[in-house]
Formats: structure tokens, C-alpha cells, sequence
């Protein structure tokens, strides 16, 4: 219908089916413009706020706070005052109609590498130069649902669970970050991958790194999100509470010193990461992993002169509010490579992630 525009929850990710209308910053009758921020939305990772695509008049709020809305549902209703209520309660109705759930996304695959399986998620077209995404300690593939739908749009794209963690081979003798780069090193062989765009975060960050020092002609790019290896400062109690914790209440306070607000922590995400403690072998995965790697509240790992012999572009992306890795010491050693990201923590790929997608984007090229 002629000057109305629906406002309908939005897809964040590849996996997301629907989301929890949490709290309407605006009401029914406000004028609203553009990138105004309309209403908190809670997924099965975390809440964050949907933006109005629109300028205009906010005629109907459709879904209360508290409903469940299937993606692509209607939510809101944006129309012009000369648009009698009657056209707005008939395009509801027949939006409403309209609904379909959407489908799941995408099924990860395995794959055999020397160690063991190994589980990753493969999303977008068949050519192209790929792009993988290395996640941190603790995380698995599905910490980047909100990257690689975004990347995938113009690249093939591959997130791994790596050695040790989410559903890929648990038991090994060696969880170090040089271990875990031959194994991604692995993983690009078996799959024939070349000219790849590294993107990793964390421990991961660390990784791919090393990766790239160990093999640069497969490697063209790498992006490092709040990355490991860059100082000698980690916070020893955030992996303590990580690896130790095993009650949803003691934990999530763990998990919130990953972002800059807390709020953004849903109770699917602090579910998910207890999910994997319960797993054969995870508990003593994380203890080796982080032994190897970050005993105390002190980094073994340092990938300066990694970086320093590469010849590829680098670039590395820090939340300005990590709790996790300080940002003041990554940015002593590589100032002229970072780009800081105001109001977020440890996983600004995720809190901020429109952000951070579009600096992917800009340094792999689309």
C-alpha cells in the first residue's frame, strides 16, 4: 500500500529464526528518523538495538514487548498522518497473513585432519577468494553468526571450530597457538584454499597470525580482532571464571566482561557456553588450552615478529572498552595497523558488528 513502510525484525546472522522484542525506546505517534534507534531485539546469541531503515511517522508498534517474532515479521508500521488508520489496520492484516518462518541456516560440515575431526561452517558462493574466520578461546564457529552472513554476501566463506574447542577433536597432545595455526594451516590444505583472507579474534587472532608468518602464499589479508600475542597482559580471572564456572548465574558475569555493556549478554548465550563445558574432553580442552597459552594472568604467546615479516595487508580492530586484553599495549606495538572501536568490549564482531563487517569488507575488497 501506497506510503506505508513495515518495519519487520531483522536477520542478524545466519542461524537466526526469530527474535525477542525486549523494550520500544519510541511510541506509536512519534515522528522518527533514520538510524534512530527504535527497540532492543533479543537473539539466541545476544540483544542489541534495530535502527529505523526509514524516516517518517511511527504509526503502529505491532509486536509488544516480550513477543517472540519470527523474522521477516511485521513489527512496526511507519506511515505518512494522511493515511487513514483503516489502511494501516488492512496492511497489517495482510502482512500478517503473509508470515512464513524462515529456514534454518546452513549445516556445518567435518572434515579429517591429522589431529582429528574437525567441524566448520562453509556460507556463499563457490568462487571467489575465500575468506576464514579463526575464533577465540572458548567460542566455535557460531561466534561469527553475525560476520559471515555479511561476508558471504560477495566470498566463500569458512568458519573452523578449532582444535580443543566446540565440536572438533578435544584431545591433543600440544593446544598452543603454534599448534592450533599448523592445524589451520592443515585445514587450508585439505580444502585447497588459496589466496585467503584470515579473520581472527582473540586467541585466534594470534593464530591466524602465525599461520600467515608460517605460509604467505596461500594468505593475501589479515584482519585481527582484539587479537592475542600483542603484550604481555591478560586477564587471568576472566579465563578462570571461564573454564571453572558451571551455574548460568555465576558465570554470566564471566561472560559479561567480554562486551562494553553487559545488558547485550543473553541467556541463550551463557546457555551455549555451558552446552560446551558439558561435552567429553571440554573442561580439560580449555585448562590445556589455556595453559599453553595464557598461564596466570600472563600471555606466552607473542606474535610481534609474525607480523613483522609479513608482506600482506594487515589490519587489527580493538574494542575500546576490552577488560580482556588491554588495548593500550596492542596499540603501543602496532599503532599504525589499529583501528579502535568506541563502545565495545573484547568482541566488537559482535557488539559491534555492522561496524566491524564494514571493515572486513573495506580491507579484503567485495
Amino acid at each position: 500500500m501506497s506510503g506505508i513502510t513495515a518495519i519487520t525484525m531483522p536477520k542478524w546472522g545466519l542461524t537466526m529464526e526469530e527474535g525477542t522484542v525486549v523494550k520500544w525506546a519510541v511510541k506509536a505517534g512519534d515522528l522518527i528518523s533514520q538510524e534512530q534507534e527504535l527497540v532492543d531485539i533479543e537473539t539466541t546469541k545476544l540483544a542489541n538495538i534495530y535502527e529505523s531503515p526509514v524516516d517518517g511517522v511511527l504509526r503502529r508498534i505491532v509486536a509488544a514487548e516480550g513477543e517472540v517474532v519470527p523474522v521477516g515479521a511485521l513489527i512496526a508500521v511507519v506511515a505518512g498522518q494522511d493515511v487513514a488508520d483503516e489502511e494501516i489496520d488492512a496492511f497489517i492484516a495482510e502482512s500478517n497473513r503473509d508470515v512464513v518462518r524462515v529456514a534454518a541456516g546452513p549445516v556445518p560440515e567435518t572434515i579429517a585432519l591429522p589431529g582429528g575431526q574437525v567441524t566448520y561452517l562453509k556460507v556463499g558462493p563457490e568462487d571467489g577468494e575465500p575468506v576464514v574466520f579463526v575464533h577465540g578461546f572458548g567460542s566455535d564457529h557460531k561466534g561469527w553468526v553475525l560476520n559471515q552472513s555479511a561476508i558471504s554476501e560477495s566470498h566463500p566463506t569458512f568458519a573452523l571450530d578449532l582444535p580443543g574447542h566446540g565440536a572438533s577433536y578435544k584431545r591433543a597432545e600440544d593446544l598452543s597457538a603454534n599448534a592450533l595455526a599448523d592445524a589451520l594451516l592443515s585445514f587450508l590444505s585439505k580444502l585447497d584454499l588459496k589466496n585467503v583472507h584470515l579473520v581472527g579474534h582473540s586467541l585466534g587472532a594470534a593464530v591466524a597470525a602465525l599461520a600467515a608468518a608460517s605460509n604467505g602464499s596461500d594468505i593475501k589479508s589479515l584482519t585481527l580482532i582484539a587479537p592475542a600475542g600483542l603484550g604481555p597482559n591478560i586477564n587471568g580471572s576472566f579465563l578462570d571464571g571461564f573454564i571453572a564456572e558451571t551455574r548460568a548465574k555465576k558465570l554470566r558475569p564471566i561472560i559479561e566482561m567480554l562486551v562494553s555493556e553487559p545488558g547485550i549478554i543473553s541467556a541463550d548465550m551463557v546457555e551455549d557456553v555451558l552446552k560446551f563445558k558439558r561435552l567429553d574432553g571440554a573442561q580439560e580442552a580449555l585448562t590445556a588450552v589455556r595453559a599453553a597459552n595464557f598461564p596466570g594472568s600472563e600471555q606466552t604467546v607473542s606474535i610481534g615478529p609474525a607480523i613483522e615479516s609479513l608482506k600482506i595487508p594487515v589490519q587489527v580492530i580493538l574494542g575500546a572498552n576490552d577488560k580482556v586484553i588491554p588495548p593500550a599495549q596492542t596499540k603501543e606495538l602496532l599503532s599504525e595497523k589499529v583501528i579502535e572501536v568506541p563502545g565495545a568490549g573484547h568482541i566488537p564482531h559482535l557488539e559491534k558488528a555492522a561496524d566491524v563487517n564494514q571493515r572486513i569488507q573495506a580491507h579484503i575488497g567485495t
